[in-house]
């Protein structure tokens, strides 16, 4: 302030002559669309007021100044803004009419509690005589009701000194205040920061938490012993997700501080992965206008988690609605705003905020402070304007004023002054949050008070490197040393970074019911945005009491959680948090809930029946173990005995007439193949090891085209012998051996060479099939080459093919020596076999693909066996008379002829 005077008025804030600071104000505002609208209004209201008294009177003159508020005197004064009353009067608006003035109700009880800190702090300090030796600091205190103007009314009284300001004037002898301790709320913290911002007048909140206040280029003198939002909102976040609460439901108010706060409680929530159900705002203007639409959707709604950052002043109305509307079952998390509100803890709300969680500033020591509040009585803080009023509060008395005596029913108790503090449970009402935070601006101011006055010599860092006179320093010369300001004091820590903001801690409390019905704020966490990375949020669940009055934390999701096995797929048109649980695919699971990705499991595990882990796939090939390969294996080596035991038949009856005239050197060496046919069926049960792979098929194909290279000689060889013994035919010479062998070995060495080529190039090998059967390895032999495998089979079913024909066309040869109609039916039965192999072969996997090769060698070689020697077996065991060479010739008298022979 400027020493220039007239009368007893001083020229404020300026040595020279200035606009007002409202009108200075006014154009700042008009100059930055971004301050509430609020402000511009208020200032405007401000500066027409004023007008129109100067219209009014004939002359400047200054009213009559009549104390408003809790003042006392001091070398240095600190100005305070306090809502003790927190519920303006609600009066309509006509605009036909002037307005009635708006008059308080409500008093605060928890609020009277600030006001004391700041008086308990100054008293402490000018008891101190190390911190501010010879200098004793006063206050000036204000009630604001809560209410904007009343806020913008309450500073200028404190900066001119006057009931009605005149704005850049103090009309009062002596320094102007140090410093502003206040607001409370953001919105009116922003309407004086905007002012007392004009000239770097220090300004210092505890509980404006709005992160607007931040901006330096708008508010350069503001500073708070109170976080801000931004690590509100961030830690609530992490708050919703260490309890598992996907789905939330945000309720707010509609200005500033509700709005940004919520803006940034959605944006941390959203961003940490969980979702809003709901924002609902409430009216700031006519709380009563929208309460019980805001409570009807908060009951509608799915999400039992509600994230509440209205103030404690909107709170009542929305707790009454809930009382009213009986909502239930919802859990509460609540801001620092109003998380340890002692004028809710009633037993009116106790039902509805039991188990209410959230964030509360944190707490500190004021030690000698609860015998302070308890020794406060009418008589000895007489100067304190709000004293009887707290008194009537407490005791549910009132004065009777001798000078305006008021009419007092006789049912209306009467304070006496009699009543003691200590007959009540105001400890139990005490709150060391805010009030701490009122405690730490006052310590904060003084530090810098002190390092101002330290200041000696040139080491100034004003102009010329001049020091401030302690005892005649302007705002803005203070406002530079708290800045700097680093206080150590008892457990504080507390210093304010280059935005005015002090490090965030935040004490997280739970609204517990004791067994009388009280209500308790309990501390069960910590939140420090200072700590490392994934310690900033420390809990004690099991200090925690829920709603439901049990340890399980209740559940706030949109969707049931996924189980184990089952994915996350998002439903169209709903956030990520609603979602549809979908099982795993077979070979994929998830050992987690709420999973969003199956995992496929390793090549040689499976999923197994619930989908929730993995386990070794079966190995599936055609065991000699099981029944199945058994039952082939036996099959295969009781077949290859018949053609053993047709052999011994014929080697023991080869000499007579029917084995020789069915030249039983190559019956010998038919039956010989045969039993190695029957026989290589074993190398296709068990485990498929490489050298069995190798083997097989080249066997299975060498084996058969000896077989049917037998089968093709002999119906030559019929054909040969039946038509050398025409009169004159040059085919004798082609009766012997030498033919039939040469055709064996021709025909045969085709398909020896065609499997070497086979096995030379493209060799089959043992492999592991997992995607034939879902769940089941199939190991099996990979033909190598699938081309090399049906040329040998083809090259078979052409040998067969020409047996076939050439049987077929000798089938009219004379009957007696005549094996081609037999052969002709081994033949057709053999290629109906190998042909019907084809698909079946192709539409099977695994053991049951080998088989069917299996069956098809077994089958073909039966058909063999049957169709060309069972004749002659019948023959020489049962039929022996027809044994011979005359009836075989047709010279047997009476004797029938045997046909086929």
């Amino acid at each position: 302030m400027g020493h220039t005077t007239n009368g007893h008025c001083r020229c404020a804030l300026n040595r020279e002559p200035a606009p007002s600071i409202a009108s200075l104000a006014v154009q700042r505002v008009i100059k930055r669309p971004s301050c509430p609208g609020a402000v511009l209004r208020l200032l405007l209201g401000v500066l027409m007021t004023a007008s129109a008294a100067r219209a009014r009177t004939p002359a400047c003159h200054l009213l009559r100044a009549r104390e408003r508020g809790f003042t006392r005197g001091g070398d240095i004064v600190l100005g305070g803004i306090f809502p003790v009353h927190i519920d303006e009067v609600k009066r309509e608006l006509t605009f036909r009419e002037e307005p009635v003035p708006a008059k308080c109700q409500a008093f605060a009880f928890p609020n009277y509690q600030w006001v004391q800190a700041m008086v308990f702090a100054i008293e402490e300090i000018n008891n101190t005589s190390a911190l501010l030796p010879n200098i004793t600091l006063g206050f000036q205190i204000y009630d604001t009701c809560s209410m904007l103007q009343w806020s913008l009314k309450g500073t200028l009284w404190i900066l001119s000194g006057q009931e009605e300001p005149v704005p850049n004037y103090r009309c009062q002898t002596g320094l102007p205040p140090a410093v502003i301790i206040g607001d409370t709320g953001s919105t009116p913290s922003m309407l004086l920061a905007h002012i007392l911002g004009l000239y770097r007048y220090p300004q210092i909140s505890y509980f404006s938490t709005s992160p607007l206040l931040s901006d330096r280029q708008q508010f350069p003198s503001f500073f708070r012993t109170v976080p801000s939002d931004d690590f509100q909102a961030h830690g609530l976040a992490q708050l919703v997700i260490h309890f598992g609460w996907a789905w939330v439901g945000i309720v707010a108010t509609e200005d500033n501080y509700g709005q940004l706060g919520s803006h940034l409680v959605r944006h941390e929530i959203i961003k940490a992965g969980a979702c809003v159900a709901f924002t609902e705002n409430i009216f700031t203007s006519r709380v009563d206008t929208n309460v019980f639409h805001v409570v009807q959707v908060i009951r509608n709604s799915t999400a039992k988690a509600i994230v509440l950052t209205p103030t404690y002043s909107y709170m009542a109305s929305l707790l009454d609605e809930l009382v009213r509307q009986n909502v239930t079952g919802k859990t509460w998390i609540a801001s620092e705003s109003w998380s340890t509100y002692s004028l809710l803890s009633i037993d009116k709300y106790s039902e509805v905020l039991t188990g209410t969680i959230g964030f509360a500033i944190h707490s500190g020591e004021m030690v000698g402070f609860q015998e302070h509040f308890m020794n406060i009585h009418p008589s000895t803080f007489s100067g304190d304007i709000f004293v009887r009023k707290f008194w009537e509060e407490a005791f549910g008395c009132q004065w009777l004023d001798l000078e305006d005596p008021q009419i007092v029913d006789n049912k209306t108790k009467k304070c006496t002054g009699d009543e003691t503090l200590y007959s009540l449970p105001i400890k139990s009402m005490m709150d060391f949050r805010i009030t701490y935070n009122i405690y730490n601006a006052v310590y904060a101011t003084v530090q810098a008070l002190k390092d101002l006055r330290s200041c000696t010599g040139n080491e100034g860092y004003f102009i010329q490197e001049k020091c401030a006179d302690i005892f005649d320093f302007h705002p803005w010369q203070l406002f530079h040393y708290i800045k700097k300001v680093h206080l150590q004091h008892k457990d504080t820590d507390l210093f304010f970074d280059r935005y005015g903001n002090i490090p965030a801690r935040f004490d997280i409390v739970n609204w517990q019911r004791d067994p009388e019905g009280t209500i308790r704020h309990v501390k069960v966490g910590t939140y420090d945005a200072n700590a490392p990375s994934g310690k900033t949020l420390s809990i004690n669940s099991s200090a925690i009491q829920w709603a439901s009055g049990n340890m399980q934390v209740p559940i706030s999701v949109c969707s049931p959680s996924c189980p184990t096995g089952f994915r996350k797929a998002i439903v169209p048109g709903k956030p990520i948090c609603c979602f549809q649980c979908v099982p795993c695919l077979l070979g994929e699971i998830t050992n987690q809930s709420d999973s969003v990705e199956c995992f496929k499991c390793p090549w040689d595990q499976w999923s197994n029946e619930k989908r929730d882990r993995c386990i070794p796939k079966i190995t599936e090939f055609l065991s000699y173990t099981e029944p199945f390969g058994v039952t082939l294996a036996a099959t295969s080596i009781l077949s290859s005995v018949i053609p053993a035991v047709i052999l011994g038949l014929f080697i023991t009856y080869k000499d007579t007439p029917i084995i020789r005239a069915s030249n039983y050197n190559l019956s010998y060496l038919l039956l010989v193949s045969l039993t190695l046919c029957f026989l290589c069926s074993l190398a296709f049960v068990g485990f498929p090891t490489p050298p069995k792979c190798l083997l097989r098929q080249a066997a299975f194909g060498i084996t058969f085209a000896l077989c049917v290279s037998c089968i093709l000689a002999r119906t030559i060889m019929v054909v040969i012998a039946f038509n050398a013994t025409k009169p004159y035919s040059r085919l004798r010479r082609w009766t012997g051996p030498k033919l039939s062998f040469t055709l064996i070995i021709v025909c045969t060495l085709f398909q020896v060479l065609l499997c070497a080529s086979w096995l030379i190039h493209s060799p089959p090998f043992s492999e592991n099939n997992i995607n034939s059967q879902p769940g089941i390895i199939i190991v099996e032999c990979n033909e190598g080459s699938p081309v090399a495998f049906w040329c040998m089979l083809g090259y078979l079913w052409l040998l067969a093919t020409i047996s076939f024909i050439v049987a077929f066309l000798a089938r009219k040869l004379p009957d007696s020596f005549n094996e081609a109609k037999f052969i002709t039916f081994s033949m057709l039965a053999f290629l109906s076999v190998w042909l019907s192999f084809i698909p079946a072969y192709l539409s099977t996997k695994g053991k049951f693909m080998v088989a069917m090769e299996i069956f098809a060698i077994l089958s073909s070689s039966s058909s063999l066996v049957v169709c060309i020697f069972f004749p002659k077996i019948y023959i020489i065991l049962f039929k022996s008379e027809t044994n011979t060479k005359n009836y075989l010739m047709g010279r047997g008298t009476g004797q029938k002829k045997v046909k086929g022979m």
